[in-house]
């Protein structure tokens, strides 16, 4: 058994519990029908005694005689179960049953008043227990003697019946104890129905398609509903803070190192160009982490999904590519190229607008740098996703550090305007959306960058 599952944990304890409530009962009705034997046999003893005191017949000496014998056969067979005995105190005559044979009971000293019924346990014929019914009556036409009338029936009889009710009864409540248990399980599975739902509505929220939890609950999960709306809200303004602390940050910080870039110009134009050179390292390198932090503000609304909600997950991709390539079209290096684009896939993809533009911005932009004479942009459909393919006829990679390409600050070349970063920031906003990015060096010469991203459809 998992030792956290909840609901095997309460089956237990329910299956515990049953199994102990259904045993005290089925002792509890042991008891009861052993009570109720009782009075039976008490009830049937008084009328073998009302039909002895019937069938009594006094002779002209004042002797009580029974002239019929009782209709019960137990009576008539030796240590038949059922026994009579009839006592005269005062001449000590005695009459008993056929059924006694040669046993006489040894009657305890009257203790009721005459009349009144006494019950108790007697030693019986081979050792048995007797259930003892006894009555003193006084006679008129007897000279007015008192007569001692006791009725007995073996207890052996009692506990037959006993042991026969608990052989009955304890299956019966076997199978009630299962019946029980199985409808328990029932209704620990509807009772747990709402923390099903609850974990989907999480999923929901952890993977992107909903933004808070929006189920209908029960009254007693409703406040932990509401507490995770809340830890989300408060975690939202966080992120939003710490995005905007960091943004500006980052922006504030680019006017500085414009500055010490001029300064380290004009250094180099006025003869000091070592110390100029040295500027500009450090320039590039606080730039590098200055776009870096920029691109990461953008991907801290998605951090801990796959992917965003539905609502801001749509972008044309027509329109972000062929927008890209007017704008890079009109940078220095990219007048001197040829800008080939081939549409074969819907237009609509999965992914925030903005952040599609940045990540093709990123590649578009690195494979602009190192083109020799064309960039193509190219997109095909593949099941349920969109690949689109970034080529370029520069010098490719070499296969030594084709693996370690889009690590964070990574250049190949310094003498490349850049930050090193783009890859990156690519791989990092397509792991957000559940992407991928696949690096490669062209057979025909140059560099391939291939996008993988959902249909929008399909979400």
């Amino acid at each position: 058994m998992k030792r956290r599952s909840l609901r095997l944990r309460l089956l237990l304890a329910a299956a515990i519990s049953i199994s102990l409530a259904l045993v005290l009962a089925g002792f509890g009705l042991v008891a009861l029908f052993d009570r109720h034997v009782t009075r039976r046999v008490d009830a049937e003893l008084h009328t073998f005694l009302n039909q002895i005191v019937a069938a009594l017949e006094f002779t002209a000496d004042g002797r009580a005689e029974m002239r019929r014998p009782l209709a019960d056969p137990r009576f008539q067979q030796p240590y038949g179960g059922l026994y009579w005995q009839i006592v005269d105190p005062a001449s000590g005559d005695m009459q008993r049953s056929r059924s006694l044979w040669d046993v006489a009971l040894d009657l305890p000293p009257a203790a009721a008043e005459p009349g009144r019924p006494q019950i108790y346990d007697l030693a019986g014929p081979n050792g048995t227990t007797l259930r003892v019914y006894e009555r003193r009556l006084t006679f008129e036409r007897g000279a007015g003697q008192e007569l001692r009338f006791a009725i007995a029936m073996e207890e052996g009889e009692i506990a037959l019946a006993r042991r026969e009710f608990a052989a009955e009864i304890g299956p019966a409540l076997v199978l009630l104890a299962l019946v029980l248990t199985a409808a328990f399980w029932v209704q620990v599975n509807i009772g747990l129905k709402p923390l099903e739902a609850m974990r989907r509505a999480v999923q929901a929220v952890r993977t992107g398609q909903a933004q808070r939890l929006d189920a209908e609950m029960p009254d007693e999960i409703q406040p932990l509903v509401t507490e995770v709306n809340e830890l989300l809200n408060a975690q939202e303004e966080n992120v939003a803070r710490a995005r905007a602390r960091a943004g500006d940050l980052a922006h504030g910080l680019k006017t500085p190192l414009t500055v010490l870039a001029n300064d380290a110009r004009k250094l180099r134009e006025s003869g000091q160009g070592e110390i100029a050179g040295e500027i500009e390292q450090l320039v590039a390198r606080m730039r590098r982490h200055v776009d870096h932090e920029l691109a990461r503000v953008r991907l801290a609304a998605h951090a801990g999904t796959r992917r965003p909600a539905r609502d801001s997950g749509r972008a044309d991709l027509l329109r972000a590519v062929t927008g890209l390539a007017e704008a890079l079209k009109r940078s220095p290096k990219g007048e001197t190229l040829t800008w080939e684009l081939a549409f074969e896939a819907p237009a609509m993809v999965a992914i925030d607008p903005h952040d599609l533009t940045e990540l093709l911005g990123n590649l578009m932009d690195n494979a602009m740098k190192w083109a020799r004479e064309m960039v193509r942009v190219e997109t095909a459909g593949n099941g349920a996703e969109v690949v689109i393919r970034i080529l370029d006829d520069g010098p490719g990679v070499p296969p030594a550090a084709l693996a370690a390409l889009g690590e964070r600050g990574l250049r190949l070349d310094e003498q490349v305007a850049g930050t090193g970063i783009g890859l990156a920031i690519a791989r990092e906003l397509l792991d957000a959306y559940g992407g991928s990015l696949i690096l490669a060096n062209r057979l025909e010469g140059g560099f391939s960058a291939e996008v993988r991203l959902r249909k929008a459809h399909d979400l």
